[in-house]
This record gives structure tokens, C-alpha cells and sequence, in this order.
């Protein structure tokens, strides 16, 4: 049974001749001619691709992009002590990087879109799931090159391992001067390249390549304890980045439930939202486009932020309408929002639509605590009209029961109700009452 298991994931089944691998990646190594034109051109075309953040484009040029070549040289250098390889795996390498950083920073420089997209932000902060991403990435390759059916993989692994965006990005930090793009950008293309030489090492071990010379245990040890060092050198900065990471997550989450329960859940229609990581204390700011809230409702609501495990922050809502149109115009500019009047138009008709709705199964589930005698209820707006035809709009409870409510039960309801529907003048009627009276007034002409 073992021995079948065994047999089934052996690698060794379908490995193409030792030799012509290590041929094939030794061909592939060099970065001079056609392999250097096809760089820069993959380069210019990943550095369009960022420019207009268009995913698409990125994707054509990491798959024509040959820099996958002198790390998997390199990996197959380290697994079979072929120094000499690795040697000039690492030169042409650096050329690559050289040539990727100078043809992508003078793109940039010269183009007169620098607006940091979403594609650049995103290969500047790497993480563990990069690492994760880019190993089993670099060991999916080293398998496929290993094959004699080389098969779909290479391609998959060329657009997974993402070596030509974090080179591009770190091209346009040095383009605009912006060195923290610049440092994130090349830490993320160093994870990509370096597990990707070690998943090679690995493979090669596995696959139990000859070794070009005999190494005595020491040296042996050394080349382990290289990688070990250079592994955890790179794990470490990445796992405290991936737990910024999930901490922001968090903390969006946080602020996303903060405002849908205080404020989007009672009605309130939201014209404007903006949360500012990067400042201390962190800011949130909202605008609204009809409800007015006092100073002290807005100190009572920065208290709650706590409690939302929202903390080092300031809320602060926006109600000068000059403040909001700055904002808003501000946003627009930047190309992060699309307000408009039809916008506006949508939000103050959801803003209606919300204000005149009342949810009665959850009504009816307070009220039945409340109140046990009440067996159902139905509540709306009535438009009441007088003889100057100004109208008035009061919400109307009609509910069934065996028996009338009392006078104080039914002032306790209507108490109970104008709090929790921040509505004045609330009606209640028992079901009978409607269908005998014509306690509805209805609509009076002159």
C-alpha cells in the first residue's frame, strides 16, 4: 500500500534526462541580444500596464518576460554545488534588475500620468502570502521545466510569481523621488526572487541532481545555514507586514459595521466617507445628506468608537455644506469619487424611500415583549391634508389584539416608538377602529 502511494506522487515519473535540463537552464540564463531586448520590451509594456492600471496588460508582459531564467539557474547552481553557475546566474540577474529599474524609471519620468493606481500601491507592501505565492509558485515552475511534457504550468507560474510589476513599481518610485515605494517595491521583487531559488534547491535536492563537484559536509552545511539565514531574513519583515495587514482589514471592517449600525441601519443617507489611515490619530470622515447632529451627538459618538474597537480615532462629520462641496470636489478631482447630481439625485430618493419604510417583523418582535397582548402590527406614513393643502406626514401604527390597549399602555408605546424611530407624532390605532371609523381623514379639497 505504501509502496503504491509512493509510486503515485513520485516525482521521478515523466522527469525529462538530467542533462538536457541543466542544459536548457544554463541557455537561458544569459541576458544578452534578443533575451535583453525582449526585458526591456516586456518592462515598458508592465510599466504601460501600471500606468493605466489595467491588470490585462501586466499580465501579457509577465508572460513574455524571461527573468524567471537566471534565478532557476541560480537554484540549480546552489542544488548541485555548481558555483560557477551561480556566479553567473546572479550577474545576469543583477543586469536584468538594472536594465528593468532604468528602462521602467525613465517611463515614468517621461509620462505625464503619475497618479499612483491601485496595480502600483499593491506591490509595495509585501507579506508572508507573498513568500507562500512565491515558493510554491517557484516549485510548480522548477517541477514543469523538470518534465519531458512541460505542459500548462510555465505560463501559470510566470503571471503567479509576479517578478516584472514589483521591478516596474520600484522604477516609478525612483521616477516621482518617492523612496518608500521604491524599498517596498524591491523587498517584494527579492521574496519573489530569492524563494523561487530556493524552491529550485529544494526540487533539485529531491530530484537528487549530480553534484558538478564533491563538497566536503562543511561546506554542505554552510550552503544550508545560508539559506536559512537569508529565509528567516526575509520571513520576518513579511510576517509583521501580513499582521499590519490583517489588523487594517480588521479595522475597516471595524469602522464599516460602525457606520452601517449608527448610522446607514437608522437611515441617514451617507454623501460622504473617508477613512485616513496614516495620520495619528486615524480620522474618519463622513458627511450626510439631510441629518444635523449636534456637538454633543458627535462627542457621544467618537466616545462610541471604542466600543466598536475603533481606537486612535476621530470622527469628524461634515455639516457646512461649503466644507462638503470642497470635499467632494477635492475627491472628484483625484479621481476617487463619481458624485454627482444624478448621485445625489439617487441618494436623496434612497434617502426617502429609507425614511418612509418601517421593518414590522422587527417591530413586532419588541413589541410583543413590550406590549404581549398585541398579536400583530402594521405600521406606515399617512398623509394627512388640511384645507390650505399643506400636508403633514405622521406614522401610523394599526395593531390587532383580543383587547384595546389601556391609555397607558398605549402612551408607553407611542413613547417607546418616537424613540426608537426618531419620529414625532406617531398614531395608534387597534384594527377594528380603521374598519369602522374613518379615523384616516381623507384627503380634503377646498
Amino acid at each position: 500500500m505504501i509502496n503504491k502511494v509512493t509510486s503515485f506522487i513520485d516525482l521521478h515519473q515523466g522527469e525529462e534526462n538530467k542533462k538536457k535540463v541543466l542544459e536548457n537552464v544554463k541557455s537561458n540564463i544569459s541576458f544578452r541580444g534578443s533575451n535583453l531586448w525582449i526585458l526591456a520590451c516586456a518592462i515598458v509594456i508592465a510599466s504601460v500596464g501600471l500606468n493605466m492600471n489595467s491588470t490585462a496588460v501586466i499580465i501579457g508582459a509577465m508572460l513574455i518576460s524571461p527573468l524567471m531564467g537566471p534565478i532557476v539557474g541560480a537554484g540549480f547552481g546552489l542544488g548541485i554545488f555548481d558555483f560557477e553557475l551561480l556566479k553567473k546566474a546572479l550577474k545576469n540577474l543583477a543586469i536584468a534588475t538594472i536594465v528593468g529599474l532604468v528602462v521602467s524609471g525613465i517611463y515614468f519620468y517621461i509620462s505625464p500620468f503619475k497618479d499612483t493606481q491601485s496595480e502600483l500601491l499593491s506591490r509595495t507592501s509585501p507579506n508572508i502570502y507573498d513568500i507562500l505565492i512565491a515558493f510554491f509558485g517557484g516549485l510548480v515552475g522548477v517541477v514543469a521545466i523538470t518534465r519531458v511534457e512541460k505542459g500548462n504550468p510555465i505560463p501559470g507560474v510566470a503571471i503567479a510569481t509576479a517578478l516584472m510589476p514589483p521591478l516596474c513599481t520600484a522604477g516609478y518610485g525612483l521616477a516621482i523621488g518617492n523612496f518608500r515605494f521604491f524599498l517596498g517595491a524591491m523587498f517584494l521583487y527579492t521574496i519573489n526572487c530569492v524563494f523561487i531559488c530556493i524552491a529550485t534547491f529544494f526540487i533539485v535536492k529531491y530530484l537528487k541532481y549530480p553534484s558538478k563537484k564533491q563538497v566536503d559536509e562543511k561546506s554542505e552545511k554552510q550552503v544550508k545555514y545560508a539559506i536559512t539565514v537569508l529565509t528567516l531574513a526575509l520571513m520576518l519583515p513579511s510576517i509583521y507586514f501580513a499582521y499590519q495587514l490583517i489588523n487594517q482589514k480588521k479595522y475597516i471592517q471595524n469602522v464599516d459595521f460602525f457606520i452601517n449600525n449608527e448610522f446607514t441601519s437608522k437611515g441617514y443617507a451617507l454623501l460622504y466617507n473617508k477613512t485616513t489611515l496614516n495620520t495619528n490619530p486615524k480620522k474618519i470622515d463622513l458627511a450626510f445628506l439631510s441629518k444635523k447632529f449636534t456637538p454633543e451627538e458627535i462627542k457621544q459618538l467618537n466616545k462610541k468608537l471604542n466600543v466598536y474597537n475603533i481606537p486612535n480615532t476621530q470622527l469628524i462629520i461634515k455639516q457646512d455644506t461649503t466644507d462638503i462641496k470642497k470635499f467632494i470636489l477635492n475627491e472628484i478631482n483625484f479621481g476617487k469619487t463619481g458624485i454627482n447630481k444624478k448621485d445625489l439625485q439617487i441618494a436623496n430618493l434612497e434617502n426617502q424611500i429609507k425614511l418612509d419604510h418601517y421593518d414590522n417583523n422587527s417591530i413586532l418582535s419588541e413589541v410583543r415583549i413590550l406590549f404581549p397582548e398585541v398579536e400583530d402590527i402594521s405600521i406606515s406614513n399617512h398623509t394627512y391634508y388640511n384645507n390650505t393643502d399643506s400636508s403633514k406626514v405622521v406614522p401610523v401604527l394599526v395593531y390587532r389584539s383580543k383587547e384595546i390597549l389601556q391609555k397607558t399602555s398605549k402612551q408607553k408605546m407611542i413613547l417607546w416608538l418616537e424613540q426608537k424611530l426618531s419620529k414625532k407624532n406617531i398614531e395608534i390605532y387597534k384594527q377594528e377602529e380603521i374598519k369602522n371609523k374613518a379615523v384616516l381623514n381623507p384627503k380634503k379639497r377646498k
